[in-house]
């Protein structure tokens, strides 16, 4: 069984991390049985956070008689050290834990650090004087603010979206997180589902022995093809290779990510999936795309207000407004 180590944090787990985003989308017994099932299997490092909904509780409800042998990770939203606090009580009282492996600030525009006028960082680290965590993380989409937390010494831990999409300047930043022995925890690694080939993106990752995927699991289906990869791990080759080369083609450059950030619209429009929709009808079974649903949430583009809420407040700096119109065009040609 592969394991990692997760910087100087001395956290050893499965090279396996379940990310617990889609069990909000389940019932409580099926995310019981999927978080059971994940932990029988070997995977004991699971990724959750207040923003999740009800995730933390779900974990709460089917792993706490096993804490003692999980690892676990939540994240804050928190603007300011009051609201700091009650997250980080609700988050262990909804995973009935009195501590957290890692806390982490989740995708702040900035990087915490102490005297910066926030207090964050100083109650991240008064939480982890009073034993409530154990290491200090910080997660995010935005590569300055990613590299600047790997610079600064603060942080025993950085999620950051990476897959073998990953440009030249991420590749850069999980070295400098190796050099500095900072754990680097790999979110989307199957790029908000435009990645199809999970053996590709696995075999990828694997060749980088200080990156912990975690991965989005919301079916059985799901979680039972990363787990037949615990003890048959696929190795890159030239059949996985080519894959990879076709999909960074198809791929490379500016697209939406899916991150949610955009969110909520003023208008209404669903733009995490609205915005990928010509990768979307190309790459999943068109049927899915084309029912009376999806075409008037697509339609729902025209109702646009331009209020730029969405550009101002993507993490990759794309031209939201101007990437809906093209996938709303591109949609009508499709049909």
């Amino acid at each position: 069984m592969s394991q990692i180590t997760l910087g100087n944090t001395g956290i050893i787990v499965n090279k396996n991390g379940f990310g617990a985003l889609p069990i909000q989308r389940i019932g409580m017994e099926e995310a019981k049985f999927i978080l059971r099932k994940a932990y029988d299997s070997g995977i004991n490092f699971f990724d959750t956070a207040r923003f999740y909904t009800d995730s933390e509780k779900k974990i709460g409800y089917a792993l706490d008689d096993v804490r003692d042998k999980i690892y676990l990770a939540s994240k804050t939203m928190s603007a300011n050290a009051e609201e700091f606090w009650q997250h980080l009580y609700a988050s262990l009282e909804m995973m009935n834990t009195d501590y957290l492996d890692v806390f982490q600030f989740h995708n702040p525009a900035f990087c915490p650090k102490p005297g910066d006028g926030s207090g964050l960082y100083e109650a991240m680290l008064e939480a982890k004087e009073k034993g409530m965590i154990r290491h200090i993380g910080i997660t995010n989409h935005r590569i300055k603010v990613a590299m600047e937390a790997a610079e600064s010494g603060l942080y025993e831990t950085i999620q950051f979206p990476f897959s073998y999409l990953a440009t030249e300047e991420e590749i850069g930043l999980v070295q400098k997180c190796k050099e500095k022995k900072i754990g680097f925890i790999a979110m989307k690694a199957l790029s908000g589902g435009l990645i199809t080939n999970s053996a590709a993106a696995y075999a990828y990752l694997a060749q980088f022995d200080n990156v912990l995927p975690i991965w989005g699991v919301q079916k059985e289906t799901e979680l039972d093809e990363f787990i037949s990869y615990i003890d048959n791990p696929p190795v890159m080759n030239e059949e996985l290779l080519s894959v990879i080369e076709k999909d960074r083609k198809e791929l490379g450059g500016e697209f939406c990510r899916g991150c949610g950030y955009c969110l909520p619209c003023p208008a209404g429009i669903d733009i995490p999936t609205a915005a990928r929709m010509s990768l979307m009808i190309r790459r999943a079974p068109v049927s899915v795309y084309l029912n009376d649903e999806w075409k008037a949430k697509m339609k729902k583009i025209e109702d646009c207000i331009h209020c730029d809420h969405c550009k101002n407040h993507c993490p990759y700096g794309l031209d939201t407004p101007a990437l809906l119109e093209k996938n709303l065009a591109d949609y009508k040609n499709f049909i």
